[in-house]
């Protein structure tokens, strides 16, 4: 299972990236591949390719703004998931994506 996944706040500061290193551990956890941009205060890191977009089984965002480059996700299906709770409970997280998917 690939998974992709963005993760931003308004402040672009420890949410954005407490969400990011809480969503890797629960995807490394369950043993999927993935790569998880995050667009906080300093830009965007970790940019997603258009190419990895599109290969993604899975695609999850867990922002509350306004993301940079959103287009790439046009045609796609996407989960949104809450930046608080991504943080608290990413296995939630993922497993709402699941079925959201219909993979679980």
């Amino acid at each position: 299972m690939y998974v992709v996944g963005i993760t931003a706040c308004p402040t672009g500061i420890a949410h954005t990236y407490m969400a990011q290193e809480s969503l890797e551990k629960e995807l490394a956890k369950r043993g999927y591949e993935y790569k998880v941009e995050t667009q906080g205060s300093i830009g965007v890191e970790n940019e997603l390719e258009q190419e990895e977009v599109d290969r993604a089984d899975m695609i999850i965002l867990c922002v509350s703004i306004q993301i940079e480059n959103q287009e790439r996700f046009d045609d796609k299906k996407v989960f949104y998931g809450d930046v608080d709770e991504c943080i608290s409970h990413p296995d939630r997280v993922v497993d709402k994506a699941l079925e959201f998917y219909g993979l679980k």
